[in-house]
């Protein structure tokens, strides 16, 4: 499986509009290649180099499998129209929030979607925790995306 943004390339930096500093709206997202049994995606971003523990960007589950991609600046709300449900990010909000590292230099920001063999039974609202939790033992494959973001020290 692979998954990839238009947006910017593995390892680069992801452009200021998708930030905090930005118009904190979501990148467009892509991938490709999942296996045939694939009944559902979910997407996890998260920074592992935030100061004290992980910090968790977007959660989107039950993405249904023919679903391929995620546009640029996905609204903000419990369900959407295809029927993904999305999570609660560590800024206490639903959906995506953009790269905002405290101004210590590049930190790295994972996207990783998680092709799955059922739908899952959680309902909107749930955090990385609950849904790691409800995809054990029901991953099929996933990729990750890795992007950069750095904020100017004054």
């Amino acid at each position: 499986m692979e998954i990839r943004s238009p947006a910017f390339f593995i390892g680069n930096t992801i452009p200021f509009k998708y930030t905090c500093d930005g118009d904190n709206i979501s990148p467009p997202i892509y991938w490709e290649a999942a296996p045939q049994e694939t009944k559902s995606f979910a997407l996890i971003v998260d920074d592992i180099d935030a100061p004290n523990e992980t910090f968790i960007h977007w959660v989107i589950y039950n993405i249904p499998a023919d679903i391929r991609e995620l546009p640029e600046g996905v609204a903000k709300q419990p369900k959407l129209p295809e029927g993904a449900l999305q999570g609660k990010n560590n800024f206490g909000e639903l959906g995506y929030g953009g790269p905002c590292p405290p101004k210590n230099g590049a930190h790295r920001y994972f996207f990783t979607i998680y092709a799955l063999d059922q739908m899952l039974d959680l309902a909107a609202g749930a955090n990385k925790q609950q849904l790691l939790a409800a995809i054990k033992n029901h991953i099929l494959d996933k990729a990750e995306l890795m992007g950069r973001y750095a904020r100017e020290i004054e």
